[in-house]
Parts: structure tokens; sequence; C-alpha cells
């Protein structure tokens, strides 16, 4: 069965719920007197087409949160096809009790397993579902969109724990570099706030060069280096720290830049 050339017709957008369901069943029991696996074939096909409109207005429930709507719709379609597969007619269930928190489980794993490009904790994400689901309710209810303070009530949350999930919003779907910080400014865009200044960048670049010459030195070496070119210190500051004179100092220096500049080089430190 290819889910996705599978489309809702005209008549199963605007058929009643007691007619699908009735329509369903009677096409679950032509589906098990089938007598070969091509005939029950074509029935489970009938019952995705006829359903596949509910599937549909499932995956629009999770609409604006970062995920193409095309591929909400084919998670949805998958398992509807699942539930499908899964459904037992016998014991005289409605279909879509069944399918629905189906289709509804799949989208919520959707998100969870493939949707984040940085996964917040399970705790997050159960949060941000649920503040979602209270903002539709509440907006129903009080016919605007609610306060983040009503949303919290609402939750029986801290302020924290909401925030933490807002928070979470931006982690499915990076911000494009490209885009534009105000519109209709040329040449301002996201990119362009992020560059760094030329010396934070050779800084960088040393700092990655010399990272594992440095790990080569003697714990005193690194805690000299340290004090003199981090700390700022003089050679004499550095003796009083260290417990030993200048000239000591300058040697301990000496010998800690030769070793890091033979790691670099190659040559001998004479």
């Amino acid at each position: 069965m290819t889910v996705h050339t599978l489309t809702s017709t005209d008549e199963s957008a605007v058929i009643s719920r007691h007619e699908r369901s009735r329509r369903t069943s009677d096409l679950f029991a032509d589906a098990a007197r089938a007598r070969d696996d091509e005939h029950r074939h074509e029935m489970h096909e009938q019952i995705m087409v006829l359903n596949i409109g509910v599937a549909h207005a499932v995956a629009h429930r999770f609409t604006n949160r970062g995920v193409d709507v095309q591929d909400l719709e084919q998670v949805a379609c998958e398992a509807l096809m699942k539930a499908v597969q899964r459904f037992d007619h016998t014991r005289d269930h409605d279909f879509l009790s069944f399918a629905v928190p189906t289709i509804r489980g799949e989208l919520q794993r959707h998100f969870r397993d493939l949707g984040w490009m940085v996964r917040p904790t399970r705790r997050v994400q159960e949060t941000q579902w649920q503040a979602a689901r209270t903002e539709e309710h509440l907006t129903s209810d009080l016919g605007r969109t609610p306060t983040g303070e009503e949303v919290i009530a609402a939750l029986g949350i801290s302020r924290e724990e909401y925030a933490e999930a807002q928070s979470a919003h931006g982690c499915f779907v990076p911000a494009s570099l490209d885009q534009p910080l105000a519109p209709g400014e040329d040449g301002a865009d996201l990119g362009s706030t992020l560059t760094a200044a030329e010396s934070d960048l050779d800084a960088a670049e040393a700092r990655v060069i010399l990272a594992p010459r440095a790990r080569e030195l003697s714990e005193r070496e690194r805690l000299v280096l340290y004090l003199r070119y981090f700390e700022d210190l003089t050679q004499v500051e550095i003796g009083h720290e260290i417990g030993v004179g200048q000239a000591q100092v300058s040697r301990i220096l000496n010998s800690a830049l030769a070793t890091m500049r033979d790691g670099l080089t190659g040559t001998d430190a004479a």
C-alpha cells in the first residue's frame, strides 16, 4: 500500500461520522471474510481512503511547530495504515476511537525522535506539548490568545518550567543565517550579527593549535604559563605564587615555550 498516494475524496470529506463508521465496519467485515490477501488488501485500501481525511485533520493539529505539514500528513497516514492492520473489528468498537489515539501517538513520537535539532529532556518536551494543548483550549474558551500566566495557572506549573518549555520551541528547525533581521533591510541578516573580530578568530586558532602541546607540559609549567599569559602576572608575582625566585620562573617559562615550539616545528629548542 502506497500511503502518500491516498487522498480523501469529496464524498469522504462531507460524509457524517456515523456513515463513515458504518461503512468502515462493513469493509472490515468484508476483509475478514476475504479468501485471499489481494481482496483483503483492497478492503484495507478502501478503509484508508474513507478515513484519511481524519488522519490529515489530526496531523494539522500539530502544525506551526517547526515540522513541514506534508511530513506530518505522511506520518499520520502511516499511523492510520498501522491502525487498519491492527484493529480487531470483532470487539465491536468504533474504528476511529482506536485509530485517532494511534495517529496522535505516532505524531508525538515523530516530534520526539526525529523533529528535534537539539533535543531537550523528555520532561521539557512533555511540558511543551501540554502547554500547546492548553493554549488551544484556552483560546477556544476565552475567544482570544491566553496570557502566559493563564496557561501557567491552568497547567499548575511554575513560571520557570513554562519558560523552559517555551525556550525549546526553536529546537525543531534552526533559523536560517540568511533570515532578514527586519523586513525590507538590504544586507541585514542574522548571519551578519554572528561575525567575530579577526583577533578573536586568531586567538581561537591559536588555542586549537597549542592545546595539544600544552598537555605535554608538566603541571607546574602549565600553571606558570597560565599565570603569565592569562592572569598577566609578572615573573616576580608568579614566583611569589609558587614559592620560587624570579630567575627560576624565567627558566620554567623558557623551558615550557621551547617544548611547545619543538612540538610545533619539529626542531630542537636550541
